[in-house]
């Protein structure tokens, strides 16, 4: 390779993801887990990775994004170091994918920093991420609707096997709730060990809603029937998850009385995004999603924490730019 060809700099910005729900928490045909989620427009972890002499960080997230460097780097057996540029990140513990799409970030930046010649599934099983839901990594690599078949015996990270455009004039309402924290590490560890077994019978039911309801509402762009899903969804692995996250089908009280209210006022699609305890709603257009935005924000103005957020899903997914000697500059919208 060419001295001009050598990559100096490599940019990636990546963005949250939803996660609606498990779908087979019983594992009796021989894969357990499988998962619906949305990649999100925003928030974003955006991070700058130059060639150093030895490992550092700065900016928001940097301790994590130094975790996940010097692990990447002793496992890809690198003998270089690199100076990390957080410019953004996504909020930890929320419920948001921040930690799988942290270490994908930094993972993919340093493979083509060095030059590694590393699928995305790799980088993911050597920054240990992938290990129940495969929704993280599909919306790295592709964005837009997402569906995993879960983890099997000889599973590395679980795959894609189904991904759609998401309606592009349909949006997103986020509730945040910064004083709550949702389960994650050891917790979350714990939880599903100690979790009573989930009843095959309604493993069956929640794959025949994504199949035979929730991709068909997306195809024909039927926001109720898309929503239904969701809830039957949500209301059965929320309650399962239940005692796990504060003894109720939501981790944070808030949220959980606002995604009351919205189905009170006839907004179908609501639920929690993962453990929480960022909620979410999704509206049929712009107009509606900032209608209801402004109605939360009046509602709640004065819980500490409470915020709210309009956004877009995202269909495509992640942006790699990288930078050589002479200034030359290749960018990437996917990453498979």
């Amino acid at each position: 390779m060419p001295s001009s060809s050598v990559p100096q700099r490599v940019s990636v910005t990546t963005t949250a993801r939803l996660h609606m729900g498990f779908l087979d928490l019983n594992g009796g045909l021989g894969r357990k887990f499988g998962s619906i989620g949305l990649s999100l427009e925003q928030p974003a972890t955006s991070i700058d990775v130059r060639r150093a002499m030895t490992l550092d960080a700065d900016g928001p997230g940097a301790q994590r994004a130094l975790a996940c460097a010097h692990r990447f780097a002793e496992r890809a057996g690198l003998s270089g170091g690199a100076h990390l540029q957080l410019r953004a990140a996504i909020p930890e513990h929320a419920g948001l994918g921040s930690g799988t799409q942290m270490a994908l970030a930094v993972g993919v930046a340093l493979a083509k920093l060095y030059g590694l010649d590393l699928t995305l599934g790799e980088v993911a099983a050597m920054t240990e991420r992938g290990a129940r839901s495969g929704i993280g990594i599909g919306a790295f690599a592709q964005g837009g609707l997402l569906v995993d078949g879960g983890r099997g015996a000889g599973t590395v990270t679980p795959p894609v096997i189904a991904r759609m455009d998401f309606p592009s004039h349909w949006r997103v309402v986020l509730m945040f709730d910064t004083v709550a924290v949702g389960v994650h590490g050891g917790q979350e560890v714990a939880a599903f060990r100690t979790l009573p077994e989930f009843p095959a019978a309604t493993s069956a039911e929640l794959c025949r809603r994504v199949l035979m309801q929730a991709l068909p509402a997306v195809a024909e762009q039927d926001l109720a029937a898309f929503g239904d899903a969701i809830h039957e969804i949500q209301c059965q692995v929320g309650d399962y998850f239940a005692s796990a996250q504060g003894g109720g089908r939501y981790t944070s009280a808030v949220v959980a009385e606002a995604l009351a209210w919205l189905r009170a006022t006839g907004v179908g699609c609501v639920g929690q995004s993962s453990w929480g305890p960022t909620g979410f709603a999704v509206l049929e257009s712009d107009a509606a999603a900032q209608q209801v935005r402004d109605a939360l924000e009046k509602r709640y103005a004065g819980h500490d924490g409470a915020r709210f957020m309009v956004c877009k899903a995202r269909n495509q997914g992640s942006e790699v730019q990288v930078i050589c000697e002479n200034n030359a500059m290749d960018t990437a919208h996917a990453v498979i």
